[in-house]
């Protein structure tokens, strides 16, 4: 039987392929609609269901396609494990699982994590034995508490709007991972390309590092472009000189391999590889600067849904696909929208040199005291150390439009916005940070707005003054103030087209066009009105695909073409046009 995702789900952090064991596929499971499961003893009793990992149950791919609420789930796998995979230690990693986790390994606790997006592992050095183990996982989780994030997960039974079908459990990869005693935790890259070279940060582990060093080097094309060496150490920090400086870039995705060492008296202790993009970011006046230049950001929304898959792509090609979808189009990145996606989509993003903003996936989160801070920064900050290699991604969302509570009119706790700001920028000061989508901004590198006003030009109006230099147009002008940053209108269009619908089961922004040539007339117009105006440093598009019943996708939900391909060249044509912006010098 095939692993379903069998690819290694860490592409920046690999080891040789004896170093890990994919345990993907088919784990007994059952429901638990009570939450009784503990006080039953239930992991001691046979389970009545199967189920495909890394799918959750709603999924078709799951095998079972269960899509009312559950509020927990068990699974149990057993996996036989050989004496030479016991040399060192253990780790047991999932991509991510929603929400509250819980692992036993042969009868004892693991360990517990809290957070549906982010990836998290357990040493489960002491706890596995030679010959046959057994894994067991509960899953807890409970969208409509207020105290989780839960992003474009339906809070209701049936699906509507721009809420879809719920994700339970697993759905991101399982794997083990075999590491010897003294071994490279983590490292980070930090670019500086102005003098030809990376610095690096790194994180070791083991007992009696003394005597051992730590060898990094890099390839460019095969080419040897620098190496170093130093002494072990918990902590390390040292420069990586490179022969020879080639710039990451959109659609040009200049990229140097990466390899670390452990070792001593010429023993190779530990040894990773990894990759980097060599590439500058700044927020000047009203422009986002890549390598010194203006470059305008032509994004497009994608959820990231899957009608087989719901949260998980149902193969590593699949998440390919969608970039190339958007860049056929003309589209150079996109807004990664209320979910925090897989590593090997940002492996593709890199890799095709696509610009992408990391977003948390905060819908659904009460954030209207602080103890929504509690529930929802810990897991930003795991999101923010696993993907800080990337060079796609160019920007950081901790939230998107934060509403006040709709049933006790509360407003969002200004502070929980500010300290998630501070929180990312201390973790990374690279990249700007937009503290929340659309509103209600407290402070923000990049001053975003909403619009999906469908008359072209009655939304070029609206930003008219802009392009003088006068006053910016803000859609809540009493709840948050324009501060003269780089200017981002990162929702608008949204064009509701389906061919033929039927009422009542699909939805979409504005009244439905009556014709191809009226969906292009409003996508060539709306998306004029910002590119032509000096005072905008980006856009994005509602939104790639349909989802469900949310009908103004560039394509279907199963991917395929909506319109003639007449609508798609002028698609093309109008997001390729000059951007005013990019005609400016640099300030």
């Amino acid at each position: 039987m095939s692993i379903p995702r069998p690819e290694y789900p860490r592409p920046q952090f690999c080891r040789g392929e004896n170093s890990w064991l994919n345990l993907n596929g088919s784990w007994e499971f059952e429901f638990d609609f009570g939450g009784s499961g503990k006080e039953r003893r239930l992991w001691e009793q046979p389970f009545s269901r199967t189920i495909t990992v890394p799918f959750c149950p709603e999924s078709p791919l799951s095998g079972i396609g269960y899509t009312d609420f559950i509020p927990a789930v068990w699974y149990r796998r057993r996996v036989t494990l050989a004496p030479g995979q016991l040399a060192g230690r253990v780790m047991l990693r999932f991509g991510a699982v929603d929400y509250r986790c819980t692992v036993w390994v042969n009868g004892r606790e693991a360990g517990v994590h809290r957070g549906g997006y982010s990836s998290f592992a357990f040493d489960i050095t002491d706890l596995v034995r030679e010959g046959e183990n057994e894994l067991v996982v509960l899953a807890e989780d409970d969208v409509r508490s207020g105290r989780q994030p839960k992003g474009k997960q339906a809070h209701r039974y049936y699906s509507s709007g721009c809420d879809y079908t719920r994700t339970t459990g697993i759905w991101q990869t399982v794997w083990l991972e075999f590491l010897p005693e003294r071994h490279i935790v983590s490292y980070k890259v930090w670019p500086q390309p102005e003098n030809g070279s990376v610095t690096l940060t790194l994180a070791l582990a083991g007992d009696q590092l003394e005597g051992c060093t730590l060898r990094a080097g890099a390839c460019y094309q095969g080419v040897p472009m620098g190496e170093v060496t130093r002494r072990a150490a918990r902590s390390l920090t040292l420069e990586l000189p490179l022969a020879e400086t080639h710039l990451w870039d959109v659609g040009k995705p200049e990229l140097y391999d990466l390899y670390l060492i452990l070792e001593r008296g010429g023993d190779h202790l530990d040894e990773v590889t990894g990759y980097f993009g060599l590439r500058t970011l700044s927020w000047e006046g009203k422009a986002v600067l890549l390598n010194g230049r203006p470059v305008f950001q032509r994004l497009i929304l994608d959820q990231g849904f899957y009608p087989d898959g719901i949260y998980t792509a149902p193969d590593d090609e699949a998440l390919r696909r969608d970039i190339l979808l958007a860049m056929d189009l003309g589209f150079n990145g996109a807004r990664l929208h209320q979910k925090i996606f897989e590593e090997r989509y940002l492996y593709w993003a890199d890799h095709l040199g696509y610009l992408v903003w990391g977003e948390m996936a905060s819908w659904g989160l009460n954030i209207t005291t602080a103890a929504g801070l509690e529930n929802f920064l810990p897991e930003w900050l795991e999101e923010l150390e696993r993907d800080f290699n990337h060079p796609a991604i160019v920007g950081w969302c901790p939230f998107n439009e934060t509403w006040d509570d709709p049933e006790t009119g509360c407003r969002q706790d200004d502070e929980v916005l500010r300290a998630a700001y501070l929180a990312t920028k201390a973790v990374d000061p690279t990249r700007p940070v937009i503290d929340t989508s659309g509103n209600f901004h407290v402070v923000t590198d990049v001053y975003d707005i909403h619009d999906y006003e469908q008359e072209p030009e009655v939304f070029r109006r609206k930003f008219a003054p802009m392009a003088d230099g006068g006053e910016a147009y803000d859609n809540f002008p009493k709840r948050q103030r324009y501060g003269g940053q780089p200017y981002f209108v990162s929702e608008y269009g949204g064009t509701w087209w389906n061919p033929s619908p039927k009422d009542g089961d699909n939805w979409g922004y504005g009244d439905r066009p009556g014709s191809e040539e009226e969906v292009l007339r409003r996508f060539a117009g709306l998306a004029a009105a910002l590119l032509e105006n000096p005072g905008i440093c980006g856009l994005c598009y509602t939104q790639l695909t349909d989802v469900e019943q949310e009908q103004n996708g560039l394509y279907a939900y199963d991917r395929g073409r909506k319109f003639s391909d007449r609508v798609y060249q002028g698609i093309r044509a109008a997001m390729t046009a000059p951007a005013a912006i990019e005609g400016q010098e640099p300030r």
